[in-house]
């Protein structure tokens, strides 16, 4: 029996068809402002994408076999007793990979009471210290054959990372060649013992939290990994020896469709980077890929938003086949994590296995004609970055001359504006705050990056996205004074209404008390209620066409009693009309909404 293809009674649109009716729809309108999306990458991306846009793309099929991730949970506690207790309780909620700190594990028993319950052959063991881990690596190796466990099962990491260290630290910790001399070790150690443990980490998530774009991310990631590649195969390691123990850390955002692309661009350029290096093992491309909530995007106020977060975050590393997902709890910008949060954060990854089956289908996403093109658009830009820094003399030069560094800062700037004009939304934060929220006698731990220009490495400076419009509001909170303001509705109902709140979102995101109006009949009335009211901020909300009448009728009023009178919207024809009468100051979407607000703080706060 012959089957039609779905469809196949309606004849095919071709692009010039598609492209006629959206010139149309636009009415002479600019396609390229209106409907092509420009990313903080440098990246276009069209409105749609179609077979043809495919069909010369270099598309590289995974060579995964199967899309199960492990599931785990990083405890950052240090007491070696309660990590221990954390660890137990996330076991039987179906984690299967854990991360320690462990540089408080010092001696034999130390390790026992660390591991006490956990059978390293079946769980997954991720060891990062500040401390040397040659000597915690021979302890662990110890605790192994002194319990009898088969050595060629045992899985896990190292976060062994020197490079990425001296951007969060600012310093190598060791002489330079002295840094690869012990990675060497460390791999030789490993080979002998723990065949199939991971050595080195590359912490790329840590540029993702100092603000990089995702381009940035992933090509210095890639750079700081082939430094360590050629560093070591200069010392007779073979080249699959050490792609077989290298693990790609990254920081997932809530840019969906652009981390999915990410994750598949990594693999598809370490195996180019890989193949310069003629591999006599094809385990040498297969790289593993551990992804971990992003910090740099979370926020204190409205936590339970970073539910959200996390849950779309961890769907991209799922489609994206990444081999170990690590979902951080939801309060964790700013408290220790308890039992409840920590059971949110695993019970969100065993959903995606359980509930939809993300780990039943490898790379779902090959073939999709969007997803394929941001892969490869991706992929070309990371790596023009890569040859840029391999012609500075490779990504140890460019830290030490301060060159990664600066290209982040400058991508973190951009950010930083985007969000304080309020064009990037920050849910809860700088958009729709919850008003009645008051988190200062909430907050426990501030996950703060460290920033020290004196040190011999630059450091990059890991500051969440949402902390200066945070730290305006706890101004507030822990001010003696709410600042109030008095929304002035007069006139057009719709125009009132939308300005009204506009304003309210304005304001609000710092913590001021609003006192929002159904609207007056007259201007006299309007400022009678606002001088009863005692409010410190007046906030005129009309039609353009109204403010004058609204501006002459209230400011004979207010002048001299309201010490700021401001105008929702931005009536340039007007501007100097209405100052001359006394408004202060206007809001619109043009206003820089971060530094607005910390002037008024500073004039009503003091």
């Amino acid at each position: 029996m012959k089957k039609d293809k779905l469809f196949s009674e309606f004849p095919p649109v071709s692009t010039e068809q598609w492209e006629e009716v959206i010139m149309a729809d636009l009415k002479g309108g600019d396609y390229e402002k209106k409907l092509v999306w420009k990313t903080i990458e440098g990246i276009d991306v069209r409105p749609y994408y179609r077979a043809e846009d495919i069909k010369d793309l270099n598309l590289a099929p995974t060579t995964k076999k199967d899309n199960n991730w492990d599931i785990r949970q990083d405890i950052f506690e240090s007491d070696i007793k309660v990590a221990n207790q954390i660890a137990i309780e996330g076991l039987k909620r179906g984690v299967n990979s854990l991360g320690f700190d462990v540089t408080k594990v010092k001696t034999m028993e130390d390790m026992k009471t660390l591991l006490n319950g956990i059978n390293p052959t079946e769980i997954k063991l991720n060891f990062k210290t500040n401390i040397c881990y040659r000597d915690f690596l021979l302890l662990f190796i110890d605790y192994l054959k002194s319990s009898n466990y088969d050595l060629q099962k045992v899985y896990g990491s190292l976060n062994y990372d020197p490079l990425i260290y001296a951007l969060y630290k600012g310093e190598f910790g060791c002489e330079e060649e002295e840094m690869f001399d012990r990675l060497a070790s460390l791999l030789t150690i490993v080979k002998e013992n723990i065949p199939n443990f991971d050595t080195i980490t590359v912490n790329g998530h840590v540029f993702n939290n100092a603000g990089a774009s995702i381009v940035q991310e992933l090509a210095y990631t890639l750079s700081a990994a082939n430094e360590y590649l050629a560093n070591l195969t200069e010392k007779s390691i073979p080249a699959h020896s050490v792609g077989y123990r290298t693990v790609f850390a990254f920081a997932t955002g809530s840019n969906y469709f652009m981390e999915i692309a990410k994750i598949r661009a990594a693999r598809i350029l370490w195996k180019k980077i890989m193949q310069e290096y003629n591999p006599k093992c094809d385990s040498a491309y297969d790289v593993f890929i551990a992804t971990e909530s992003s910090f740099y995007n979370k926020t204190i106020y409205d936590p339970y938003v970073n539910m959200l977060r996390t849950t779309t975050e961890s769907m991209s590393s799922a489609i994206a086949g990444a081999d170990s997902i690590s979902v951080y709890p939801f309060d964790s910008a700013f408290k220790e994590s308890d039992d409840f949060s920590r059971r949110i954060a695993s019970n969100q990854q065993i959903l995606l296995k359980e509930e939809t089956y993300l780990d039943k289908v490898v790379d779902p996403s090959a073939g999709s004609y969007y997803i394929e093109n941001l892969t490869s658009s991706i992929a070309s830009a990371v790596w023009d970055i890569f040859k840029t820094i391999e012609q500075k003399g490779g990504f140890l030069k460019a830290i030490k001359d301060g060159y990664v560094q600066d290209e982040i800062e400058k991508t973190a700037q951009k950010r930083n504006k985007e969000v304080a004009l309020r064009r990037t939304t920050i849910l809860g934060t700088n958009q729709y705050p919850n008003q009645k929220e008051e988190m200062s006698s909430k907050i426990e731990v501030l996950c703060e990056g460290i920033t020290n220009p004196a040190k011999a490495i630059k450091t990059l400076n890991c500051i969440r996205l949402a902390e200066p419009f945070e730290n305006l509001r706890l101004e507030v909170e822990k001010s003696n004074k709410t600042p109030k303001v008095f929304l002035l509705t007069f006139g057009n109902l719709a125009m009132r209404k939308a300005r009204a709140g506009f304003a309210t979102n304005f304001f609000a995101v710092a913590g001021y008390e609003i006192i929002d109006n159904p609207g007056f009949d007259t201007a006299q009335e309007g400022a009678k209620a606002a001088l009863e009211s005692k409010a410190d901020i007046v906030v005129l909300c009309s039609s353009d066409e109204e403010y004058a009448e609204l501006v002459s009728g209230v400011m004979p009023e207010l002048r001299g009693k309201i010490n700021h009178v401001v105008v929702a919207g931005n009536p340039i024809e007007q501007i100097e009309n209405f100052k001359n009468q006394g408004i202060t100051d206007f809001i619109s979407v043009k206003t820089n909404c971060l530094e607005s607000l910390q002037n008024y703080n500073g004039l009503l706060l003091k």
